[in-house]
């Protein structure tokens, strides 16, 4: 997830047993231990968003921020990537269409 100029890293259901096993991550902000839970990621360039919901991370129970685990930021900014590259075509071709719902899986 993207605020203020920083990525923070993310993972999905198959790390849950793994992060299970770790320590619990303290929200430094509010002090209370975060959650390993589902959580959107979002991110905005050039006018076009992209979410992803249903990402596991751990969230602060307080305010919803997000930390996420490097793996699945690899593979969301990757996936970013694609989304981004083809909402600009549309965009630049002027498409009447202006918002996509895709599912994989």
């Amino acid at each position: 997830m993207k605020r203020n100029g920083k990525i923070h890293h993310c993972g999905d259901a198959k790390e849950s047993d793994k992060m299970a096993k770790k320590p619990v991550p303290l929200c430094g902000e509010h002090h209370q231990l975060k959650e390993w839970r589902p959580t959107t990621f979002e991110y905005t360039e050039q006018g076009v968003a992209v979410r992803v919901p249903n990402v596991y991370a751990w969230v602060c129970p307080v305010d919803g921020e997000a930390s996420f685990t490097p793996d699945t930021v690899d593979e969301l900014l990757a996936t970013v990537r694609e989304l981004l590259a083809a909402a600009q075509r549309a965009k630049g071709r002027r498409s009447v269409f202006t918002e996509y719902w895709v599912s994989v899986g």
